[in-house]
């Protein structure tokens, strides 16, 4: 068996074939009058005019059987079989096709539609022509790869070859267009806001450091969208919202990647509890575009999207799940109940630190259903308003279904005086070691001061969602292109 080496060699030969006849191998244009599905659904009616039809697309199999050639050919709607005859275009023409075309290969074919006896629609070619010459072969056993690591550094073969692949990227694209749709039937105004910030801020995250050097100064990709779209709101707009990447230098794992799509929108004169309803709204109508109904199955377990969904509070879980009065333990007592689980504790960690910890590794992987989990420790949330009740929480809420954290969305601390204390107190943890805590924003600060109305505000990973609703265990599966470490 040849290896790649020898068939690429044999393959630039080819190359050379194609150019010493004249063709090109890799021409800028091309013509077609159907694509494939398009001429499978009408091809009836087409076969009994005779018209000659021109298709393009990729040859995937090729059969040869002494003076005729039997091939198929894929463009981006379907398949359909090509049958090119000796007799039909003539004796070099075919010699011509066999030695110069390989499986892989880009082709332009024109011709006339019939069936065979065994009823597959086929094209009999009139004419042949290259678009672009592959050079390496398609490999043979790519589909059901066990690396799955392979796949996703090639993911343009994962395409060509796994179709249920190619599938989960098109219901991306579906959650990103319902999204849209949804928000700008309500009356949101999508916007832009920059990428390189001076101060990062929105998020608990250590960002990425990169130079400006028409400045002279180091900046940072944003961690989040939050800050820039509520000065937004302190301009008069009521409602933005935006969907973008945003880039945190944390942890890779099946629920991280460095680079995602966040969707951040801002609702003026609204709070946490009018922001529920309208995410039961937002996400029963994303899961009825893409499933079809309110009902999909996660890792062989049904969940259901009816609503209304339960409102469950932040330290009720503690006391269900791990038995745990998370209110009347001081940092070290929690500290000590997760060092019993194996979960790891940074001495930088305050109280609330180690509560998420605590609730990430071993409550949120039992949260299935969907479920809003309200009223955080105040100090998890720093941009968040406190309750008017029992200022030691917050007006938040997360919503969870199938172990993931779908949305994080809060009341806004619009009180300038409130969010320079909350900044000042986060400021001290960065000093004690804590990489992710958030900055001190003075102009944020200032913009506040000219006044902002009461706001909710809204964060969703789109890769998330896209996981939950296609039966993804990794956002790896929903991320075209996920970050990956170099093979050497």
């Amino acid at each position: 068996m040849a290896s790649i080496g020898e068939i690429r060699k044999a393959r630039i030969k080819k190359l050379d074939q194609l150019k010493k006849a004249g063709e090109l191998a890799y021409p800028a244009g091309s013509k077609r009058t159907h694509e494939i599905q398009e001429l499978l659904q009408g091809f009836s009616a087409l076969a009994k005019s005779e018209k000659e039809v021109t298709l393009v697309g990729r040859i995937r199999s090729v059969r040869e059987h002494g003076g005729s050639t039997f091939f198929h050919i894929e463009d981006g709607t379907g398949t359909i079989q090509i049958y090119l005859k000796k007799d039909r275009v003539g004796e070099k023409a075919y010699q011509f096709f066999l030695d110069a075309f390989d499986m892989g290969d880009f082709v332009q074919i024109r011709g006339t539609l019939f069936s065979t006896k065994k009823g597959e629609k086929t094209i009999e070619a009139a004419h042949t022509k290259m678009l672009a010459k592959s050079l390496l072969p398609l490999p043979e056993k790519w589909h059901g790869l066990k690396d799955e690591e392979e796949r996703y550094r090639k993911r343009y073969l994962d395409l060509l070859f796994n179709k249920e692949v190619k599938e989960k990227f098109e219901k991306r694209t579906l959650v990103v267009k319902s999204i849209r749709e949804f928000l700008d039937t309500k009356g949101f105004l999508e916007v832009e806001t920059p990428v390189l910030q001076s101060i990062y801020g929105g998020a608990d995250a250590e960002p990425f450091t990169t130079h400006l050097n028409a400045f002279n100064l180091d900046m940072y990709l944003r961690i989040s969208l939050e800050l820039p779209l509520k000065r937004l709101i302190v301009g008069g707009f009521e409602k933005v919202y935006e969907m973008g990447r945003v880039f945190r230098n944390e942890g890779v794992d099946r629920q991280h990647n460095p680079d995602f799509t966040m969707l951040e929108f801002y609702w003026a004169y609204a709070d946490y509890k009018d922001l529920m309803k309208f995410t039961e709204e937002l996400v029963s109508f994303i899961v009825e575009r893409v499933a079809g109904k309110k009902e999909i199955v996660y890792e062989g377990k049904k969940i259901s999207f009816k609503t209304p969904w339960p409102r469950v509070e932040y330290a009720e879980l503690f006391r269900k799940h791990l038995r745990l009065d998370i209110e009347s333990l001081n940092r070290e007592a929690l500290a000590k109940e997760a060092k019993k689980l194996g979960i790891e504790i940074a001495k930088s960690f305050n109280k609330s630190h180690v509560a998420d910890a605590l609730y990430k590794k071993a409550i949120r992987p039992k949260l299935w259903d969907p479920q809003f989990i309200i009223h955080h420790p105040s100090e998890m949330f720093p941009l968040a308003k406190t309750r008017v009740q029992d200022p030691t929480k917050a007006e938040t809420f997360q919503l969870l279904a199938g172990g993931w954290e779908l949305v994080k969305a809060y009341s806004e601390q619009n009180d300038p005086q409130g969010q320079k204390k909350a900044f000042e107190e986060q400021e001290s943890l960065f000093k004690k070691g804590l990489e992710d805590a958030q900055r001190m924003d003075k102009d944020f600060i200032e913009a506040l001061e000219y006044g902002m109305p009461p706001t909710a505000g809204f964060g969703m990973g789109v890769d998330r969602i896209t996981a939950l609703l296609t039966d993804s265990h990794s956002l790896r599966e929903v991320i075209l292109f996920p970050t990956m470490k170099p093979k050497n």
